[in-house]
């Protein structure tokens, strides 16, 4: 079923989308931005990047206000939210994660996980049967990791087959993508083992998975220009479809490809976005198998997006990311972080029509 969406360039007039309106976000990094994070619970927003720390903003019509930051001793990697909105996360070079405590008004960031490597990410997420909140963390140590945030040590590791690229969690659900392509499936309701493996349904090396918003599976991007949806139980496999985008249009018998950076769901109507290293972003509807809209060139790649809680907002990192080589990362290439308001239908559904 490759190929649904088509090329993913933008032709109908309908399905354009506009940028004119965005706004950038005040005080951004000073260097690549890794990662952006919403919090689940209200307008704030955390910016993780290669100049060491994490920032937190308040994101408002005015290109929002630095609220709070914390440092790493290297390239910050990845961030997240708890689940109620009170501490902010970030994993990196230094091979630790590290957290700031928002609720108790902390200034200063405390180590709550260590690895042997790089941590590539972390997440929150609540216990099942338990309302403490946990982390977990995702390292090129070829280990996942889980920490309870009141003890010094992981609580439990899981081995993985490669280098961690890239994770994410929703409800029981947590999706780990590694080198050479393996997605490895866990319910955390058994933590430390595998659910399910399977090889990427992308031939390429995998940039990015995401949870659906029912946590009943995940998309999945790849640095050839496409990306795939994928259900976690085998009754739901007819479901499963893999499309292209993030594409120039062919010139004869060459076509210009791009990595899908990120894919972020929709929190209300479980519709999706890609971004990619063309510096667009797309909003399309799984179910219809339809692209609701799609957007001109930011003028850099995209690295990183998210949706508000409500969903009446996302954000989308331009900067540089390495898609090119060393030599194109210039003084000269943009860095910032961009809010796109959410207007009339860009996000809903595509409306069914059913069969008489």
């Amino acid at each position: 079923m490759a190929g649904l969406f088509g090329s993913g360039s933008a032709t109908a007039a309908n399905t354009l989308g506009d940028l004119s309106k965005d706004i950038q976000l005040n005080n951004g990094p000073e260097d690549s931005i890794s990662h952006i994070s919403f919090s689940p619970q209200s307008d704030h927003l955390a910016v993780a990047s290669w100049d060491k720390k994490v920032r937190i903003y308040e994101v408002n019509a005015q290109g929002g206000e630095g609220k709070a930051l914390f440092e790493h001793e290297g390239p910050v990697l990845s961030c997240d939210w708890s689940k109620d909105g009170t501490k902010v996360c970030g994993g990196g070079a230094d091979k630790a994660a590290r957290m700031l405590d928002l609720g108790s008004g902390g200034t200063t960031a405390t180590q709550v996980a260590v690895h042997d490597a790089p941590i590539r990410c972390v997440r929150f997420f609540d216990a099942p049967g338990s309302a403490a909140p946990m982390l977990v963390t995702g390292s090129w140590d070829k280990t996942v990791k889980y920490w309870d945030l009141r003890t010094a040590n992981a609580v439990a590791t899981i081995n993985c087959q490669e280098r961690v690229y890239t994770m994410d969690v929703k409800d029981n659900l947590l999706v780990i993508g590694t080198a050479d392509r393996y997605i490895n499936v866990v319910n955390l309701t058994k933590p430390t083992e595998f659910y399910k493996t399977l090889q990427s349904p992308l031939k390429w090396q995998t940039r990015v998975v995401a949870c659906f918003k029912d946590a009943q599976g995940f998309g999945v991007g790849s640095i050839e220009g496409r990306c795939a949806m994928q259900y976690v139980e085998e009754k739901d496999a007819s479901l499963n479809f893999s499309f292209k985008c993030h594409r120039d249009p062919p010139q004869g018998n060459m076509t210009n490809v791009y990595a899908v950076n990120a894919i972020s769901f929709h929190p209300i109507h479980g519709t999706f976005s890609t971004a990619g290293s063309d510096g667009t972003f797309h909003f399309w509807d799984k179910d219809a198998k339809h692209r609701l809209k799609g957007y001109p060139t930011t003028g850099g790649s995209i690295t990183t997006t998210g949706f508000n809680h409500t969903g009446t907002v996302f954000a989308y990192a331009v900067s540089y990311d390495w898609s090119k080589g060393y030599s194109q990362n210039t003084p000269q290439y943009p860095n910032k972080v961009m809010m796109h308001q959410i207007v009339n239908d860009e996000c809903k559904p595509r409306p069914t029509i059913k069969k008489r």
